[in-house]
């Protein structure tokens, strides 16, 4: 294995860990702020973290990081922004409310489901998921139903309201798949966390109740969840997939779920049963059997 893949995996791994962990940090917030707040003070510092790498590659004129694909017609980073930011802010603002109700082992393996969800969306623009992309959904399924579903055949609020995000998190990674050729990545993903902030920040003005004390008591988590989550692991993530194996690639980022659950267990005390580890487990399988089948099938296509 050549050097450079080793690194980008290692980086890989050091990402599925900031972002598994940031469910802790997500969920110890919601202790002295309202979920809405959180996430105003926390994406402002992921989109304002990102500034100096762009400036970094804009200095060295980066053509895989800062030029844009001259077979796209360009689109704005305003434009682009908006649309990416406001999915962001759905399922970001579903996930960090379903976090006041479920553990952060739940939150998740519950979101990592987006990546099943993605391609079954696809259905929608007429596009054939493959034949591996409906098995993981169903081991995903059945994990959803053992993690999630009780005795009485019903789901948590907090487990559902993390569950609809998952939604908005596959439909924010299919308008980055677009937007993504058309404009600056990291241009894009600054102003997309901007956006997100500002539409937290007038929801948290509206419906919560706004104070620097209390802010500063999350300090703590949000400065994890801004700095450490949006700004230092998308960094790594940019950094690593330069030489990451893409098989590598999706079966460590889909790990984050399995660090969040150490990280509940570690931190907040939290246990699975039996029953949940099975679940869990389950759609773990499911999420690198929809990641893998993929790659697979394009290495057999390409060969």
């Amino acid at each position: 294995m050549k050097q450079g893949t080793v690194k980008a995996d290692i980086l890989l791994l050091l990402t599925a860990t900031i972002w598994g962990f940031a469910f802790v940090a997500q969920r110890i917030g919601m202790d002295y702020v309202g979920p809405f707040t959180f996430n105003a003070v926390r994406f402002a510092l992921g989109s304002f973290s990102l500034l100096p790498l762009i400036w970094i590659l804009q200095k060295r004129q980066s053509k895989t990081d800062s030029q844009i694909s001259s077979s796209q017609p360009k689109i704005s980073i305003l434009f682009g922004g908006i649309l990416a930011g406001g999915a962001l802010f759905a399922g970001a603002s579903l996930q960090q409310a379903g976090l006041v109700y479920t553990t952060a082992g739940n939150a998740g393996f519950i979101t990592g489901l987006y990546v099943v969800i993605v391609p079954l969306l696809g259905l929608f623009w007429r596009q054939r998921p493959r034949f591996g992309t409906w098995v993981g959904a169903f081991l995903a399924a059945i994990g959803l139903y053992f993690l999630s579903i009780n005795e009485e055949f019903t789901i948590s609020f907090g487990d559902l309201l993390v569950l609809i995000s998952a939604f908005f998190w596959a439909g924010h990674v299919l308008l980055i798949g677009w937007l993504a050729p058309r404009t600056d990545s990291l241009k894009l993903a600054s102003a997309q966390f901007a956006i997100c902030s500002l539409l937290s920040f007038l929801t948290a003005l509206a419906i919560e109740t706004i104070s620097l004390s209390s802010i500063w008591q999350a300090a703590v988590p949000i400065l994890y969840g801004g700095l450490g989550s949006v700004g230092i692991a998308y960094t790594l993530q940019v950094i690593a997939q330069r030489d990451a194996h893409p098989a590598h690639s999706a079966i460590i980022l889909s790990l984050e779920g399995l660090f969040a659950a150490i990280g509940g267990w570690l931190l907040l005390s939290e246990v699975l049963s039996l029953r949940s580890l099975l679940g869990c487990s389950l759609m773990l399988a499911g999420m690198l059997f929809s990641e893998l089948s993929g790659f697979f099938s394009k290495k057999k296509l390409n060969s």
